[in-house]
């Protein structure tokens, strides 16, 4: 497992989980601005990682989310750094959601857990910078 100091900066904004049906019309308003959305199409569902200030009528939503970002980029050869990151929080008794995207990773936290997830990384050795 990689055994390098990670450094993680926390965004500033708060995130909304939805899930919707594979089928459903992607809307043009749902993409626009924030720091980080996601969206994830499978053919058993639709979910959608948005900024809590975009609000989307969706039958089932969990949030609100805080989420730190991995400096990067990350090269592909690392190996571990997303078990190490979520095997911190695992051991402090935070569930998260993980992203990963071309270059780096992002961990979301609950968030009224998300100062008890920024203790236990810095415990672990990261840096963590709090927005």
């Amino acid at each position: 497992m990689q055994q390098t100091t990670l450094t993680l900066t926390l965004l500033s904004e708060r995130y909304t989980l939805h899930q919707l049906p594979p089928d459903t019309p992607i809307a043009p308003h749902w993409l626009s601005g924030g720091q980080l959305l996601s969206l994830t199409v499978t053919d058993d569902e639709l979910s959608l990682l948005l900024p809590e200030s975009v609000v989307i009528d969706s039958p089932r939503q969990e949030g609100p989310w805080r989420a730190f970002k991995v400096v990067g980029p990350l090269d592909f050869a690392l190996v571990g750094i997303m078990a190490r990151l979520s095997t911190t929080l695992a051991n402090a008794g935070i569930s998260l959601f993980a992203l990963s995207t071309f270059d780096t990773d992002y961990l979301l936290v609950k968030a009224d857990r998300c100062g008890d997830a920024a203790s236990a990384l810095r415990q672990s050795g990261h840096q963590v910078d709090l927005a």
